[in-house]
């Protein structure tokens, strides 16, 4: 019974999330019709590009509806009510849980951090909060598993939990408080009225967040591919491998500071991530690549600087790079059991 199960989930992941169908598909097209090779370069890198594209789109269309729509429950005014509630430990688990499924990028959380803050919401639980919103969030996660698989999406969002309740814990005991700017506390966003939303309304929100979300993130997500088809048709592993291989006990921390100049949302990493694991680097490595990309992004450094004085800046960037560090060397020790 449970490996008939196992079976059935395994199509159903394959069929649905990987589109295993669709690479074929693809990969014929370019044989008989655009009578490239798949063994060359360019078809190689061609089928690369196309099937990643489509099948990222396609998920990315259908997850963001299907997620946007759970999400019309928890607006801002409602994700900081629920936060309100609970202090400590507590408080910063629940931060970090909602980041999850709450749809915010690492610039649009700012604003956010604003309204919790001058809320009167402990510093721990807004930064942890501010650490899970762009680092994870459900939509990511099943693109995760559609690339990999769903152990190692599962323990993408494992760590990402670990590390946003762990920065906001080590922030609360810091007492920085006073390296908030002051007009923080004097302000009032995200302190709107709560509408009540009807099943329509729920539906067109979810339509909406979907062409919001495609508009922003298409331009981010062909460059990811792009690049990923390059990295898998053209650049030689071995060159790959030098640098950002096992062998090299500095892959990690290269990665990471190669991802936090780039501002890019995690569903163009992806791509990237995808291609690299294919070349031989170490799952932790990518890791880390995306989540510096996605959590420490210099667009969002310089947007919290203008919120926070240098002192709690510094720290929460320490903290993080830290943690995502450390998060990349242990994914690599024990990362081919991911894979």
């Amino acid at each position: 019974m449970l490996e008939a199960t196992g079976d059935v989930l395994g199509w159903m992941n394959d069929n649905f999330l990987k589109m295993t169908w669709l690479n074929e598909l693809v990969g014929r097209f370019i044989e008989n019709v655009l009578g490239l090779s798949l063994t060359s370069k360019l078809g190689s890198s061609l089928q690369f590009f196309v099937y990643d594209a489509v099948k990222i789109f396609v998920l990315l269309s259908a997850l963001i509806f299907a997620i946007s729509y759970v999400q019309s429950y928890f607006p801002p005014e409602r994700t900081k009510a629920i936060l309100g509630r609970f202090n400590g430990i507590t408080g910063m688990i629940l931060g970090a849980l909602l980041g999850t499924i709450t749809p915010f990028c690492s610039c649009s959380s700012i604003p956010l951090f604003i309204g919790f803050t001058s809320a009167g919401l402990p510093l721990g639980v807004t930064f942890a909060f501010l650490i899970s919103s762009p680092l994870v969030d459900l939509a990511s996660v099943m693109l995760l598993a559609s690339i990999f698989n769903w152990t190692t999406a599962i323990a993408y969002v494992i760590v990402g939990l670990v590390l946003a309740v762990i920065g906001g814990f080590i922030i609360s005991r810091l007492k920085l408080e006073r390296y908030v700017e002051p007009f923080v506390y004097g302000s009032h966003l995200a302190d709107a009225d709560l509408p009540d939303l009807t099943r329509a309304d729920r539906l067109a929100f979810a339509r909406e967040q979907v062409v919001d979300v495609l508009t922003k993130v298409w331009l981010y997500v062909l460059i990811g591919v792009g690049i990923g088809a390059i990295i898998h048709g053209w650049i030689p592993g071995t060159f790959i491998s030098a640098v950002l291989g096992y062998d090299n006990p500095f892959a990690v921390i290269i990665a990471t500071a190669i991802g936090v100049p780039m501002y890019a949302d995690i569903f163009g990493t992806l791509p990237i991530a995808e291609a690299l694991v294919g070349k031989g680097v170490g799952l932790g490595t990518v890791l880390s690549f995306m989540m510096a990309v996605t959590a420490l992004s210099l667009p969002s450094m310089i947007m919290l600087k203008k919120v926070v004085k240098t002192p709690l800046l510094a720290t929460f960037f320490g903290i993080v790079v830290t943690g995502i560090i450390i998060i990349g060397y242990t994914f690599n020790a024990f990362g081919r059991l991911f894979i």
